[in-house]
Parts: C-alpha cells; sequence; structure tokens
C-alpha cells in the first residue's frame, strides 16, 4: 500500500454510553453525510470487522497510519483509555511533525470539565444534546436537529480531508505501556 486507506478514524471507549453512541447514531450517520460531499466513497475507521486470530494492536496502529482524520470522542470514559490516548497522541504527534494542524477533529460527547489540559486546549464540536445512547432517540423530535449537526461535521471534515498531506509510511504511532504483571503469590505450606 501507498496511500491512505481511510478517511476518519472514530476513536472512543469501548464501553458505556459514548460506545452506544457511536455504534448507533454517529458512525452510520457520519458515513452517509461524508458521502454527499467527497468524490470517493468514504472510508471510515471503526474498530468492528478485526478478524478473529488478528493481533488487534497491530491492526489498530495499521488503520491509524493509513487515516487522514481522527475524531475522538470525547467523554471522562475517553480520557481513562490507554489505547484512545495512544491514539490522539499519535496523530498530535504527525501534526506536529508535519507543522499541520486540523488533523485532529474532536466531539464532544460529555462532561468537559475533567479533561486533562491537553484536550481542553483544543476547540471541538459540542455534540452534547444529542448524545443519547439508545436507538429509541431517533424516534424524537431531536433527531432531526442531530442529522442537521451531523451533516455540518460532515463538511468541515470534508474540506479538511482535502488539506491533509500527503501519506508517509513512517507516521508516528503510538502503543500504551502493556500493565505491569501483578505478583503471583506464593503458595503456603
Amino acid at each position: 500500500m501507498s496511500d491512505y486507506e481511510f478517511d476518519v478514524f472514530i476513536s472512543y471507549r469501548r464501553d458505556g454510553n459514548p460506545y452506544k453512541w457511536v455504534r448507533n447514531h454517529f458512525h452510520p450517520r457520519l458515513k452517509d453525510h461524508l458521502a454527499d460531499h467527497l468524490r470517493h466513497d468514504p472510508k471510515v475507521f471503526i474498530d468492528e470487522g478485526i478478524e478473529v486470530g488478528s493481533v488487534w494492536p497491530d491492526q489498530l496502529g495499521e488503520a491509524l497510519n493509513r487515516t487522514r482524520i481522527l475524531v475522538p470522542v470525547f467523554s471522562p470514559q475517553y480520557f481513562r483509555s490507554r489505547w484512545c490516548l495512544a491514539e490522539w497522541h499519535s496523530m498530535a504527534a504527525r501534526e506536529k511533525l508535519l507543522d499541520h494542524s486540523g488533523l485532529i477533529y474532536p466531539v464532544l460527547f460529555s462532561d468537559s470539565d475533567n479533561f486533562p489540559s491537553f484536550a481542553r486546549e483544543r476547540s471541538w464540536r459540542d455534540l452534547k444534546k444529542w448524545n443519547h445512547p439508545d436507538p429509541v432517540f431517533q424516534q424524537t423530535v431531536r433527531w432531526i436537529d442531530f442529522l442537521q449537526e451531523i451533516e455540518d461535521v460532515a463538511i468541515e471534515l470534508a474540506k479538511r480531508i482535502d488539506r491533509v498531506p500527503p501519506w508517509k509510511p513512517d507516521w508516528p504511532i503510538e502503543r500504551p505501556d502493556p500493565p505491569m504483571p501483578g505478583m503471583t503469590p506464593l503458595p503456603r505450606f
């Protein structure tokens, strides 16, 4: 391969309400709306469909390496995930290397008071008003407003996608340090 494979990499914590919201609402609608604004079919990476037996950290790193824009879904859970932070710092390192901001497009799911300083220093798209994770949200009046907001997100992302610098095979990819294994207690006789 010699180019980008994905336009967008959605980075989110795989549990709780942000997880359900991304799966039920954000990912499918973003992909649909991006299709209306790109010259090509949009490719949005979400960590489903990784083959059984694959080394998933390698798969995530390869996908991130071949992605134009990172879309982190901000929540308190996001900043407690070593993997989410590794994805963030990988793309931030690429921005610094290129001296090109705009490769990270945060969306706010919840909170914001307890985020680390590096996250609070960035502007984000506030989607808290539409952070209902359950499918029944699609039957409410607010769903139409959510769709318009995702349309606006797609328009902004399409403009950024067109301005991303050419791909390089050696983009920095960070991985979280593995946790220290616990001590195995010695048996007592």
